[in-house]
């Protein structure tokens, strides 16, 4: 393809509704075409590309290599694309498109976001705006803000990566669960006997926090190792681990008796959450309105 042209962003949208919705048969009535006119615009766009974006037939729909880096290629043109369209429209003092936002998984009960808040606001305002939500790990989140893929994410970034603007907005309050089948639960015990249990215990301890969750505990290793809080807090549920939870997302469990938080004094932290945004470019007009309400909802916002 040696220059893009207006049929080739109707095509590359094709395909990616296509790789959305999983398959040709479940595209046709998101694009509402029939499966031969799917197949012909999808014949179309890879011989504009000259390369075979995915296979198709009785063994499935499964992208290929280059399948799969023009979809990754076509989000970051057609965010771009969206975003050209806002900018132009803030012209008229109207803003349009979408907005493209990230956030780390189960923060919904948290009461201390500002996150619900500023989006309340942000609809209110009338905007014509598409809001576009991903969910996902810190990496994840980091890696589609750097890539273009996400105008900002919300959620604990342990590690600072070059390249992104960090904007502290709360903190998130984490402690130590043990489920009502473990031993753990009904016992009393000293500082010593509590550490000894610990050691003897399963853990199961977050990637991205995981030598910070084994230092509180004064242990090497994990059992156990997930990369978001649900499949933490089935661990734990289970009665085989124990391992740290947000303590807005255990409270449920908590009140039920189906948890317990060990020591809440000892084991307790206040991990900061902050907003990450591209360094070095222009904000498009539409992540610069939504920042004006989310900013003030904030008592401290530095940029890390």
């Amino acid at each position: 393809m040696k220059q893009l042209q207006d049929v080739d962003l109707k095509l590359l949208r094709v395909f990616m509704t296509i790789v959305k919705c999983g398959g040709f048969s479940a595209a046709q009535a998101a694009l509402n075409l029939s499966q031969s006119s799917i197949s012909e615009q999808m014949t179309n766009l890879e011989t504009r590309l000259g390369v075979t974006l995915c296979e198709r037939g009785r063994g499935g729909f499964r992208l290929t290599e280059h399948g799969m880096a023009t979809y990754e290629a076509t989000q970051r043109l057609l965010m771009a694309v969206d975003t050209f369209c806002m900018d132009t429209s803030a012209l008229k003092q109207h803003i349009s498109g979408k907005l493209y936002l990230g956030i780390i998984d189960n923060t919904i009960s948290d009461a201390d976001s500002p996150l619900a808040r500023a989006l309340r606001q942000f609809v209110a305002r009338g905007h014509d705006v598409h809001l576009d939500v991903y969910i996902g790990t810190p990496a994840e989140l980091e890696e589609r803000v750097l890539d273009g893929r996400l105008h900002i994410a919300v959620g604990h970034f342990p590690l600072r990566v070059a390249g992104l603007s960090y904007i502290q907005l709360y903190q998130e309050q984490d402690g130590l669960f043990c489920s009502r089948y473990s031993p753990l639960f009904k016992t009393s015990d000293t500082e010593t006997q509590l550490f000894n249990h610990i050691a003897t215990s399963h853990i199961v301890a977050r990637g991205y926090l995981q030598q910070q969750d084994l230092k509180q505990l004064r242990v090497s290793k994990a059992a156990a190792t997930v990369d978001n809080i649900e499949a933490q807090a089935m661990l734990i549920l289970s009665g085989a681990y124990i391992g740290f939870l947000p303590i807005h997302y255990a409270t449920r469990w908590v009140e039920a008796g189906d948890m317990r938080q060990i020591d809440p004094a000892r084991f307790c932290s206040h991990w900061p959450f902050t907003a990450i945004t591209r360094r070095g470019i222009p904000q498009p007009t539409v992540l610069r309105a939504f920042m004006a309400d989310l900013l003030p909802l904030v008592e401290s916002t530095p940029v890390l």
